[in-house]
């Protein structure tokens, strides 16, 4: 993989994605937008992994969003057509992957940072983060499917009130309010997610991706591709299939 600032471990059956530029609280290049849908497809294609985990590199920032120099200089059509489109494309990679996706919050959650922590099925907070969506107050919007996802997966309100207001809420807050899932003491979000992660494996594989698969679907996530994978699931399994392969071998017409 390129040298993006996108660190991927795979150890067993657990990947680790790691927004890995702390100097600038892990904020977001075009270099790291590709690193992080180029770690999607490594991650798919590898039938070992059965639990992802995103997290960010130091204690200072899961990530700050948006590298503002790396979009600010960009023509309002550039930005749209590119910095946005890309940015969309990278994340739905991940809320679409295969597996359960853990997110580590180990610091800010700003911004495009806690529309990437949306992708994730379960999000762990250490103590000491802070979460908002502070776009508007630089004049621009929450473009990494803030306004559309993060509100199917947070609510429409608590959106309204980052986005539109510019609350900022603390891990106790975002606990009590359903943005994450648990906390814990700053330093253990990794240990806390292995743990996690060793449950998730414990449990059938095949069945664990059909029910993520269903759940985003419920959530308009990804209805067409959902109905589609499952059926050719269902189809590649049947005597059907062997009978039409095996007439193609064969050159016969096929005995369904």
């Amino acid at each position: 993989m390129p040298d993006n600032r996108i660190g991927l471990e795979i150890d067993g059956q657990v990947a680790v994605v790691t927004l890995d530029r702390a100097e600038k609280r892990n904020a977001l290049n075009a270099a790291m937008i590709d690193g992080l849908a180029a770690a999607c497809r490594t991650i798919e294609q590898n039938a070992t992994v059965r639990v992802v985990i995103l997290t960010g590199a130091g204690n200072r920032a899961f990530s700050a969003g948006g590298d503002i120099q790396a979009w600010s200089g960009k023509a309002p059509n550039d930005f749209g057509r590119f910095w946005l489109r890309e940015g969309h494309d990278a994340f739905a990679a991940v809320a679409r992957l295969r597996q359960p996706v853990i997110a580590v919050l180990n610091g800010d959650v700003f911004g495009g940072g806690l529309e990437l922590a949306a992708c994730a099925d379960l999000r762990i907070a250490e103590q000491h983060v802070r979460i908002a969506l502070p776009e508007t107050g630089l004049g621009i919007i929450p473009g990494w499917s803030g306004t559309q996802r993060a509100s199917r997966r947070f609510g429409a309100q608590l959106v309204r009130r980052m986005a539109l207001f510019g609350e900022v809420f603390d891990a106790d807050a975002a606990l009590r309010l359903g943005i994450v899932d648990h906390i814990v003491e700053g330093g253990a979000g990794i240990v806390a997610a292995r743990q996690i992660a060793a449950q998730v494996c414990g449990r059938a594989p095949l069945a664990t991706e059909l029910t993520k698969m269903l759940v985003n679907a419920a959530e308009g996530e990804e209805t067409e591709r959902v109905l589609e994978a499952i059926a050719g699931i269902a189809a590649a399994r049947s005597e059907d299939l062997q009978e039409g392969l095996a007439a193609f071998r064969d050159k016969r017409p096929a005995r369904f």
